[in-house]
């Protein structure tokens, strides 16, 4: 078997709404296909070459222990900003380390999503 890339990254949500307001009202991203069937949902953002779904499939449960996005943005400072003005809970507080500087925030669910910008 060879593996080629990862197709998408999938966090699991309970309340569409709330989801909705974390990832396009604080976070920015743009939905693109969204698909429905009775109460399930899933939503995915295209990030770059990638795709995030999110989504309440029954055979995914919120976890802070589970995967980890991490998304690169241009500038930390303002990112950090950004999060703090938009009351976004950090899991850890920015954080530098040789080659980066990061941090980690919580969506609704409690999934944890990573900051980061490569030091140039």
């Amino acid at each position: 078997m060879k593996i080629l890339e990862f197709a998408f990254i999938a966090y699991p949500v309970t309340d569409e709404a709330r989801a909705r307001e974390f990832y396009e009202g604080i976070l920015g991203l743009t939905p693109g296909m969204e698909m429905r069937d009775g109460d399930q949902f899933w939503i995915e953002y295209e990030v770059g070459p990638h795709v995030l779904g999110i989504g309440n499939e029954p055979f995914m449960k919120p976890s802070a222990d589970g995967a980890q996005l991490v998304l690169e943005v241009e500038d930390f400072d303002e990112a950090v900003a950004h999060l703090r003005s938009k009351g976004a809970t950090f899991a850890t507080e920015p954080f530098a380390m040789p080659s980066c500087r990061a941090a980690i925030v919580i969506d609704p669910d409690g999934n944890r999503l990573g900051i980061h910008k490569r030091n140039e």
